[in-house]
């Protein structure tokens, strides 16, 4: 018995160093309580993965203050902004609207709304 509790803890301890609470700006995500949000995929150089840039009319001294970051404060990478969008329905939220955003003279990249049911 004892074992399989010694067994059971450290899997438990092995699992949870996995997991990766998401913050903005210091705010959890589960703790944003705004009716829309608004997301953008930021390329990285050199990568296929995008951080993600999120803003919910908090104010943003530094535009690195509004990417998604991890428990230690690193930016979190993902496969696309649209593999995000899809990740925040566990967190109450659904896509509201999608608009193109110009970046330069010749390249732009979508902006997602969502709306919290």
């Amino acid at each position: 018995m004892k074992k399989l509790f010694i067994s059971a803890a450290l899997a438990a301890c092995f699992g949870l160093h996995y997991a990766k609470a998401q913050t903005v700006n210091g705010v959890r995500l589960s703790e944003i309580t705004s009716d829309y949000i608004q997301v953008k995929g930021v390329k990285r150089t050199f990568s296929d993965k995008v951080f993600i840039s999120l803003e919910y009319g908090q104010m943003v001294p530094y535009v690195d203050d509004s990417y998604i970051k991890d428990d230690h404060g690193k930016k979190m990478e993902f496969d696309s902004a649209l593999d995000f969008v899809n990740k925040t329905k566990n967190y109450g939220y659904e896509l509201f609207q999608v608009f193109s955003e110009q970046t330069s003279n010749d390249s732009s990249r979508a902006v997602y709304v969502l709306k919290r049911k």
